[in-house]
């Protein structure tokens, strides 16, 4: 079997399932929706998505206005939103969180007056966007050997203030190598690490499962620089395939393949990933070499047990003339009275043996009066039975015989003199028929009719099925039927249980019971010997229209007594318990402050309704929506969206809850801001840091060659010196 090897982060990221949600929900709103560009780099589910209704703009030109504009998880340029607002285009920004950072990275990187210099795709939707938050001229490379040829060129001064980020898809090996040579040639260089940590664990998860495998199969756009990424990766390990769909899978390549490894790429869709990996676990097995040969049955005489074998039986002709003489006079007559021995049995007769030369058969349908009885649950062999002769075949040697019908004789007397005395029999209900029920006493079937049957008009008969009954023989006509009323039993069981109920109640006994009917004001609930009112506002803690949105007819429901009318024999019922109130549940578990998940249950022309828990609605004033003037609630929120707020006021005597949305954006914000501040004054600190240090070795350097040169003679000595020695040689 071929083994495969799935990357655990194949597929969507966060980002992208984010912006393909927002359409897929706007869509179902019915909306019309325009996508600047694709919302995701995977041709297949774009024209999914088309085919729904979504409409791809290449530019904000292309929307009209008034219209719902969704900006991908790529983001945008500054320029566009600017456009969406002179157009009154209703923008949803899906921009990915890490993309929106970079954005303000660079604007920030603009105001400090530095170059910025962008690793990744020029033409790349997300780079696109980020330059276009930088109003100056930016430079853009896309590996190691494209930044050599820009370091080497005019265009860049390699000692004036520059920053460097990465497109969040960038290799990672690549953007380490860009780095170093960066900072080898640059005098006031900031870095910022902007590729998006997923990608990262994507790209490292890749080259782990290449490593181990025969084949790696890359499923993805072959326009998303994320899949194209993993590609590169892949390959350094393994023969790596691109593939948007499993019908460009290398079959080929795979067939004899005992190791495959696959990923996906961030804009893949979870259905296509299935797909692909159904295809390459797909066995065709040809099987080769079988024969047409026919399975021939064993004859049923053959495989029968021992205990089912019939007993020999004494044929005439083995008989004394007195023995042949007397069998003849005893010949079995229909209606006739036999006792039986249970010889064997099976599932559609029982062989019984009645002393004569015929054998004994009873059908399954003649054992019992219940229809649904196995013969080894009545009867087992060797048990004594009394049975009546149905029919007599002597050309086969077979008499057909019934038991049920033997009992249905004995309970039939029974039954008369049931009828005579008034006295009940006993029975148990078997099922329920048209008009009543039957049951079944001493072997005799007894219909019960639905007006004898239970208390009251309508009520079920279901639950009767399988109790056991006290009749009263009420009809008995001439074709042996019998008909029967169970109903002033039960009036007197019931009218016992009432006054044992009545008793014993007591206000707050907790119970439990079965919804019997309703009506507008509230639920009936059969306790069992009495019925007991629910009233609707006992139902729930928050407003419900009718008892049916709590509860429905036969639902078992656990309740407690609320009030008792002695008098009238009314029981008042509560169904919602106290440690559910939702106000104490907010009151034990939420304070003003925190920040709670809601959602949009209505809009009013001065704020929405939210819900904070089941049963307790609060308000986000218009002004606390947003963190800019709006004229209409509608505008930013729609009823049923999620989303998040913090509770600012909690008014528990007049039951009031208000909440913000603004103080949140606010907040994040600040922080925001303050974390890029942060952020960026690192950067350029480590990079002072780093060009004092490069100075300092520059320095040092530059005093051990001089120190040095101090230390060897010139050329220009060297004459001067031979002169010297030749005078002193003279001399000696």
């Amino acid at each position: 079997m071929r083994k495969i090897l799935l990357a655990e982060t194949a597929g969507f990221c966060f980002g992208v399932d984010r912006a393909v949600k927002m359409v897929e929900d706007l869509l179902k709103d019915g909306r019309r929706v325009y996508t600047l560009g694709p919302i995701i780099h995977n041709p297949q589910l774009v024209k999914e998505l088309e085919e729904r209704g979504a409409l791809i703009a290449a530019s904000i030109d292309d929307v009209p206005a008034g219209e719902t504009l969704i900006i991908s998880s790529h983001g945008a340029a500054a320029d566009v939103y600017k456009s969406a607002a002179e157009k009154n285009i209703q923008l949803i920004d899906a921009t990915c969180p890490y993309v929106a950072k970079i954005h303000r990275i660079v604007r920030k990187v603009w105001e400090d007056g530095r170059l910025l210099l962008v690793a990744g795709d020029a033409e790349h939707t997300e780079i696109r966007g980020i330059i276009g938050h930088y109003p100056g001229k930016s430079l853009v490379f896309k590996d190691d050997k494209e930044l050599e040829k820009m370091l080497s060129g005019k265009e860049f001064d390699v000692n004036c203030p520059a920053a460097v980020i990465s497109q969040t898809t960038f290799n990672q090996k690549m953007w380490d190598e860009c780095k170093k040579k960066l900072k080898k040639v640059c005098t006031n260089l900031v870095v910022f690490d902007t590729i998006c940590k997923a990608t990262a664990k994507r790209q490292d998860e890749a080259a782990e499962i290449a490593r181990a495998a025969d084949v790696m199969i890359v499923v993805g756009g072959r326009q998303s620089s994320n899949t194209a990424k993993l590609k590169d990766v892949s390959e350094k390990y393994a023969p790596t395939y691109l593939v948007e769909t499993a019908e460009e899978l290398p079959m080929e390549v795979l067939a004899g393949v005992g190791c495959v490894g696959v990923t996906a790429g961030a804009s893949t869709p979870a259905h296509i990933i299935k797909e692909v990996l159904d295809t390459m676990s797909e066995e065709k097995v040809n099987t080769i070499g079988e024969t047409d040969e026919e399975v021939k049955a064993v004859p049923a005489e053959e495989t029968a047990s021992d205990e089912q074998q019939t007993a020999p039986q004494k044929s005439f002709d083995d008989m004394t003339f007195e023995e042949a003489l007397e069998a003849s006079l005893n010949s079995l007559n229909s209606d006739q009275k036999v006792r039986g021995v249970v010889m064997s049995i099976n599932p559609t007769e029982v062989q019984v043996d009645i002393g004569r030369k015929h054998a004994g058969i009873i059908p399954v349908s003649e054992l019992s009066n219940d229809p649904g009885v196995k013969p080894e649950d009545v009867v087992k062999v060797g048990d004594e039975l009394d049975l009546i002769v149905i029919k007599t075949n002597d050309a086969e040697g077979i008499v057909t015989l019934s038991r049920r019908r033997y009992e249905a004789l004995a309970g039939w007397e029974q039954i008369l003199a049931a009828k005579d005395s008034g006295e009940p029999v006993d029975g148990v209900v078997r099922s329920v028929v048209k008009g009543g029920v039957q049951a079944l006493s001493n072997g005799v079937r007894i219909f019960i009719p639905a007006s004898h049957a239970s208390l009251s008009r309508g009520e079920s008969l279901e639950p009767l099925v399988g109790k056991q009954v006290k009749i009263e023989i009420i009809e008995i006509n001439r074709g042996r039927r019998a008909v029967g009323s169970i109903r002033k039993f039960l009036r007197a069981q019931r009218k016992e249980r009432e006054e044992e109920f009545w008793s014993n109640i007591a206000v707050g006994q907790v119970y439990e019971g079965t919804v019997k009917s309703m009506t507008s004001y509230g639920a009936f609930v059969d306790l069992g010997p009495v019925d007991g009112m629910i009233h609707i506002s006992e139902l729930s803690w928050s407003r419900i229209k009718s008892p049916e949105d709590v509860l429905k007819i036969g639902q078992k429901v656990t309740v407690y007594i609320k009030d008792i009318d002695t008098e009238k024999h009314k029981i008042s019922l509560g169904y919602k318990k106290e440690e559910d109130n939702p106000w104490n549940i907010l009151k034990n578990g939420y304070s003003v402050g925190q920040v709670v998940p809601v959602k949009v249950v209505s809009i009013k022309p001065y704020g929405a309704f939210v819900n904070v828990i089941n049963g307790i609605d609060g308000l986000i004033h218009i002004s606390q929506i947003a963190d800019h003037r709006i004229e209409n609630p509608a505008s930013e929120l729609q009823i049923g969206q999620e989303v998040n707020a913090k509770i600012t006021e909690i008014d528990f005597e007049n039951k009031r809850v208000s909440l913000s949305i603004r103080a949140l954006l606010e907040e994040a914000k600040e922080q925001e801001e303050k974390d890029i501040v942060e952020e960026y004054n690192r950067s350029v600190a480590e990079s002072e840091k780093s060009e004092e240090t490069a100075r300092e070795d520059e320095d040092g350097s530059s005093d051990t060659e001089q120190a040095a040169e101090a230390a060897v003679p010139s050329d220009d000595a060297a004459p001067e010196a031979d002169k010297a020695a030749d005078a002193e040689k003279s001399a000696e």
